[in-house]
């Protein structure tokens, strides 16, 4: 798997790979679709400040991930949050690590000093890839969120970058 940084033109593929999480999980909160301009935006303001990566195959995009702020004051500036979403068809077939492990490298190389990733549960796939990576479970919100009928915990893992 080749990774790199997205571009604008990755906005295709990372819409349909995002859009099948939105109608067919509860992973991500979103409930209606993204268009590819809604995606190509959000591509162009993460990659003022951040990253967002891209893990391809065979010149097809089976996955990516980024990170970017976790919370807009700015004595947060230190912390990021990430996410990293992967192509169903591709899911544990081992893409999602060398993905995010450089994504992590991304995040130390530009100064930040924590990283968090917000999980809906049960999600032990992503449980795992992220406690694979080092990630520690620092709490969980009791039925915070509210999709396909049910109400969702959601947990936090944080990664502090400076040390591990």
């Amino acid at each position: 798997m080749n990774v790199r940084q997205a571009a604008i033109t990755d906005a295709p593929a990372i819409t349909r790979i995002y859009n099948w999480y939105i109608l067919n999980t509860i992973i991500s909160f979103e409930m209606t679709p993204l268009s590819i301009e809604e995606i190509q935006t959000r591509i162009q303001v993460k990659l003022e400040y951040y990253d967002w990566l891209v893990g391809e195959t065979d010149h097809e995009i089976i996955g990516y991930a980024y990170y970017g702020a976790f919370r807009p004051r700015e004595a947060y500036h230190h912390t990021v949050e990430s996410t990293i979403y992967i192509a169903q068809k591709y899911t544990g077939q081992g893409y999602g690590k060398p993905l995010y492990e450089q994504l992590i490298e991304s995040a130390r190389k530009h100064g930040f000093r924590e990283m968090v990733a917000i999980i809906a549960l049960p999600n032990p796939v992503s449980v795992s890839l992220h406690q694979k990576l080092g990630f520690e479970l620092v709490g969980v919100n009791k039925g915070v969120g509210y999709k396909m009928g049910r109400y969702i915990d959601v947990g936090m893992w944080q990664l502090s970058l400076y040390n591990s």
